[in-house]
């Protein structure tokens, strides 16, 4: 009812071929279908990078509606999934392995790297990820690499080799080392194509009338601090929005503003606004404050110029943030000061949880010897950032 309700026309199909110069898709079946505007939205696949045993059954990605349906049936329970390990760590990875432990499936994860999502996430709030991982009773391996997937007499995969040279017995694999974009079938097409479908700031590929959105489409140039591909939903959000306005007649250029994402950590809420580096990607200039509470899994790290103290973004967990502040905060070039002062005006947590913004502001008068007072919350500063 939904795609008739809308005047969608669905068709359930593979596109073989994109036939430009007569505008037309042929279909695994053969058939042609017409079109006057194509819109390339195909997404991502998962990252298999040639690893004995990759194919398998039982070794499956965590990506399309398709994996999900494979999943409930390999790993229903922990009778029938006696354990499950997970490689590569990141936001695709966690949510795997949250699913598989709300069954009671014993899960070993396998993550490359010395700390969980430290190419992304600073150092604090990485190590709050590893112990919070832990505590969900998760055998978190960092430093640790797959080298192998073993099969059984059925070909089912039933155990992995890690370059620790270990052998770990299990029943399900899941491959949860990025993705990258789907992109195969429009080869010798005539589209322009790199990592993923060339676009302009138009969205527009290199032929008429075809446009590329989502995790699929590559920015000729890079946006700002934003990489060429970006596998984001609110990304692809926005680029679905200016390509439907193009198509209808009001040609616009996508201009997706500040940097923002948001997640969840198994119980932890994260949210960021702006940019705030890794340390181990953090520019030169760029200088840092983090606050942990002493108890809970909540933190903060806040990224400012060392230089004039202009706000440059936030990393927040365990607090709802408000994004139309920092939106607004980072549009008018505020200071990390001022963004201290007026902290209570971007809280949104429900009414009853704790506030913690006295504790943070004292804690960073503490760090940059600053006297900073942080006003009460005022309604009319937030409903002037709508």
């Amino acid at each position: 009812w939904f795609w008739k309700k809308n005047r969608i026309e669905l068709v359930q199909g593979y596109v073989n071929k994109v036939d430009h110069e007569n505008k037309q898709l042929i279909l695994n079946d053969n058939d042609p279908i017409n079109y006057d505007q194509l819109i390339i939205a195909t997404g991502s696949k998962p990252n298999r990078f040639g690893w004995p045993g990759q194919d398998l059954k039982g070794v499956q990605g965590l990506y399309s509606k398709q994996e999900l349906e494979q999943l409930e049936i390999d790993a229903p329970d922990k009778e029938a999934c006696n354990r499950a390990v997970i490689v590569g760590g990141g936001l695709i990875g966690i949510e795997l392995a949250e699913m598989l432990r709300s069954r009671d499936i014993p899960v070993t994860f396998l993550v490359r790297e010395s700390s969980f999502w430290n190419g992304v996430l600073p150092e604090g709030e990485s190590e709050m990820i590893n112990e919070h991982i832990r505590d969900h009773h998760i055998d978190l391996r960092l430093s640790t690499n797959l080298v192998e997937i073993l099969a059984d007499e059925e070909g089912r995969a039933k155990a992995v080799v890690t370059d620790k040279g270990e052998t770990i017995a299990c029943n399900l694999v899941g491959l949860t080392a990025g993705v990258t974009p789907n992109i195969s079938f429009l080869e010798n097409s005539g589209i322009e194509l790199g990592k993923g479908v060339k676009v302009n700031r138009y969205l527009e590929t290199n032929i008429p009338d075809i446009y590329a959105i989502g995790d699929c489409a590559e920015q000729e140039k890079a946006i700002g601090n934003r990489r060429t591909v970006e596998a984001v939903w609110y990304t692809g959000r926005m680029m679905g929005e200016t390509v439907a306005h193009t198509i209808c007649g009001q040609r616009r250029k996508y201009s997706p503003g500040h940097w923002f994402n948001s997640a969840k950590f198994l119980d932890i809420e994260y949210q960021t606004y702006g940019w705030v580096f890794s340390d181990q990607n953090r520019r030169e200039f760029e200088e840092h404050f983090h606050w942990r509470h002493d108890k809970e899994m909540i933190c903060i790290t806040m990224a400012f110029n060392s230089s004039d103290k202009k706000f440059l973004g936030i990393n927040t967990f365990g607090i709802r943030m408000r994004h139309e502040m920092f939106d607004r905060w980072l549009t008018e070039g505020r200071t990390i000061d001022y963004v201290m002062e007026h902290l209570r005006d971007a809280n949104f947590d429900p009414e009853f949880y704790s506030q913690y913004e006295k504790e943070i502001v004292d804690s960073y008068n503490s760090a940059f010897e600053t006297n900073i007072k942080p006003k009460k919350k005022s309604w009319k500063r937030i409903f002037k950032s709508a």
